[in-house]
């Protein structure tokens, strides 16, 4: 009995991988020129005006032109009583957040709420939207608190968020 030979097909990864080779070689081929030139460019501050030349005297050296320099613009200051400030107890002392809430409203912020806060954070911390970062700074500041974090889900993100782990230090 005699064998039928077949022609062996190469498999589709072999021709992927043929194909994908000619087509490295023609991108080659085709962005081989040369590419374009680097230039040096200089700003326009740094280029002296040239002096005219008088005769006799040796041209006088450039002086560097004095740039206005700008002041950086002030923030504006926090104003205590248009931010929010919501209070929670994450700690065993029964009433913790209502004591915290009424010294956020004696330092002139806007105590809007007091909870219970059930997970675990590791000391008392303020919690801040980014655009409250320098309010949580000064809150924390006010009151004594050491830790202040950027704010996470599943709290509020148009207000600071004042955790409770112990008793506020005695200011």
């Amino acid at each position: 009995m005699a064998r039928e030979q077949r022609g062996v097909m190469p498999s589709p990864l072999v021709i992927l991988s043929i194909v994908a080779v000619a087509m490295a070689a023609v991108a080659f081929v085709a962005t081989r020129g040369e590419g374009p030139a680097e230039r040096d460019i200089t700003p326009a501050a740094r280029v002296a005006p040239s002096a005219p030349a008088t005769s006799g005297s040796p041209s006088a050296s450039p002086r560097p032109s004095a740039t206005p320099t700008r002041k950086p613009r002030p923030k504006p200051a926090v104003e205590r009583s248009q931010v929010n400030v919501e209070v929670f107890n994450n700690s065993a002392i029964r009433g913790l957040a209502a004591g915290a809430a009424t010294k956020v409203s004696d330092a002139g912020w806007k105590a809007v709420g007091a909870d219970n806060w059930y997970g675990t954070i590791p000391a008392t911390t303020v919690y801040y939207p980014a655009r409250l970062e320098r309010a949580a700074r000064l809150l924390a500041k006010d009151l004594g608190v050491r830790r202040v974090m950027p704010a996470v889900d599943p709290m509020r993100m148009d207000r600071l968020t004042l955790i409770l782990t112990a008793a506020l230090p005695q200011r």
